[in-house]
């Protein structure tokens, strides 16, 4: 996971070049949230060194957010995959950061580090790094608002600014009465336009006690669609 930048020149190859740390390599002054985490060896010391798979893992202010540690640490159990969070300031509610251990960032970084114009920028830098984006879960609003193109806070600053000849895949999450109005089909309708990979919701008994349509995809259902697109990934690669 990379450090800090002494230079503008070098500053593309160490993002590129490392994971995530908890002073992001580049980014002057970033206090990250969550525990330090050591980057894991993945050939000796004397075979060329492989470039690790970037996930970029979103979460919105939807209970279930609860479920962002149990789904970063089955996504640090796929092999060679590297992965960093940014979290909406209220999804902060349904998690305690130090069960998540990889590097968090939030609406605060970005805007504490920069301070000038030759200062780097948090959501440029992210989209750049990452090699995928998984939104998990998307929560009403924030759907709306990446629908709408708006982009207010650190998250949907990152999703207004993805390069779309990468993936990112949604993950809805709503109340199903939410989820049952006329806007959200739109609104899903136009992420799926954009290019965007839906993992479908599911039915269930939800945390406010209402059955049917909302819940956010099983976190093996989610992993398991990564591990798909990084096969689609692998496969283009090599052709």
């Amino acid at each position: 996971m990379p450090g800090r930048i002494s230079g503008r020149g070098d500053r593309d190859t160490a993002i590129f070049g490392a994971a995530p740390r908890r002073a992001w390599r580049g980014l002057p002054g970033l206090e990250a949230t969550g525990p330090h985490m050591e980057p894991r060896a993945t050939c000796s010391a004397a075979a060329p060194l492989r470039r690790q798979f970037r996930v970029l893992v979103g979460v919105t202010g939807s209970v279930a957010a609860l479920k962002l540690p149990l789904l970063v640490s089955k996504l640090l159990d796929i092999p060679d995959l590297e992965v960093a969070v940014v979290t909406t300031e209220r999804a902060k509610h349904f998690y305690s950061p130090r069960d998540v251990p990889v590097t968090l960032y939030s609406d605060t970084d970005e805007w504490e580090m920069w301070k000038c114009r030759s200062d780097p920028v948090l959501h440029i830098d992210l989209r750049r790094w990452a090699d995928l984006m998984l939104v998990a879960p998307l929560d009403a609003n924030t759907l709306g608002k990446v629908a709408s193109g708006i982009c207010d806070n650190l998250l949907t600053c990152v999703i207004r600014a993805w390069d779309r000849s990468k993936p990112l895949l949604f993950c809805p999450a709503m109340n199903t009465a939410m989820w049952e109005h006329p806007i959200t089909e739109q609104q899903v309708g136009q992420l799926k336009a954009f290019g965007y990979i839906e993992i479908p919701c599911v039915a269930k008994k939800l945390v406010c006690g209402d059955q049917g349509l909302g819940a956010m995809a099983e976190v093996g259902t989610i992993v398991d669609k990564v591990k798909e697109v990084l096969s689609q990934h692998g496969s283009s690669q090599r052709s």
